[in-house]
């Protein structure tokens, strides 16, 4: 089937280390998105908040090193879901049609049998951590399996992602702590606040192909005109949420320079933002491992004031 018109190409990346992977395994990679970290980064990095506002001083590294492959495996586990979900509305979108479930390289059954593969693994990841976080980790599957639904009921599916990506931000304050804070809250809802900015930044790639076929979404809502001004109004609530938070932790002075530095990169993605431009706003939104890195950062050298 011919893509409706969409601004963006295809998003499997050719080439790689992926085409030097056994033919009969390819098709999962894609499915997984392993070919594309954005996704997976911007799923773990909320975890590495909540593990470095729990730090005293240093996080955690064993806890690092799980909340990393539990990203990986749970990213895919979540494409894994939504691609299941979305494969007849993939078709009709040129950036989404070649996908695995999409195009048919990956049948119904078989991306469901991959789908237990990877809940098992996060299942076994998730058993590492104490009882309390197990229990919060589990509820996360909730979010996890409604969020592609969304785009159909809602103009706000953008804001169920945050909900599901953010999950992190407590879950890591929980197992490193046995306990939640004010703080941990405020964190995940700066979370929650930022990915409503990206994710729009995303959704801008697909807006003319969404028009067509009814999918929702705040890039939709805000329009070309507006999505840059609701994107710096997000980024604004974002950094004043996460200066909230430094403060309920008692972060040291640090916090602050390091802080700013994620605002500039924030406000330069909002400046710089062209909503016509499909491979900009990829970028853009792409460069939000770097933003996530810097509030990383910041909260860590919080803990050395």
């Amino acid at each position: 089937m011919q893509s409706i018109g969409g601004m963006g190409a295809s998003d499997i990346l050719a080439g790689g280390w992926l085409a030097r992977l056994p033919q009969a395994w390819r098709p999962y990679a894609v499915l997984a998105r392993l070919d594309r970290p954005a996704g997976w980064w911007l799923l773990y990095l909320p975890g590495v908040w909540g593990i470095a506002l729990a730090a005293d001083p240093w996080p955690d590294p064993r806890l690092l090193a799980l909340f990393l492959v539990g990203a990986i495996v749970m990213r895919a586990a979540g494409c894994v879901i939504n691609d299941f979900w979305d494969r007849a509305i993939d078709r009709m979108v040129e950036r989404t049609r070649n996908r695995p479930l999409a195009s048919g390289a990956v049948t119904a059954m078989q991306a469901l049998v991959f789908l237990a593969v990877l809940l098992a693994i996060g299942l076994a990841i998730l058993l590492q951590l104490n009882w309390a976080s197990v229990a919060l980790g589990a509820v996360s599957l909730i979010p996890v399996v409604l969020y592609p639904l969304m785009k159909r009921i809602t103009w706000w599916p953008q804001f169920f992602l945050g909900i599901t990506f953010n999950w992190g931000a407590p879950l890591g304050y929980l197992a490193a702590t046995g306990e939640l804070s004010a703080s941990a809250i405020v964190l995940y809802l700066a979370g929650i606040a930022w990915t409503l900015g990206y994710d729009t930044i995303y959704a801008l790639q697909d807006i003319a192909d969404d028009e067509m076929i009814g999918v929702k979404s705040t890039a939709r809502l805000f329009g070309r005109d507006g999505a840059q001004a609701w994107v710096g109004v997000f980024y604004f609530i974002t950094i004043l949420l996460l200066f909230l938070c430094g403060g309920l932790a008692k972060l040291g002075w640090p916090f602050l320079p390091a802080l700013l530095l994620a605002a500039v990169h924030l406000g330069w993605q909002v400046q710089t933002l062209d909503a016509d431009d499909a491979a900009g706003c990829a970028r853009r939104f792409r460069s939000n491992r770097d933003a996530g890195l810097l509030i990383a950062a910041a909260i860590m050298l919080g803990q050395f004031g």
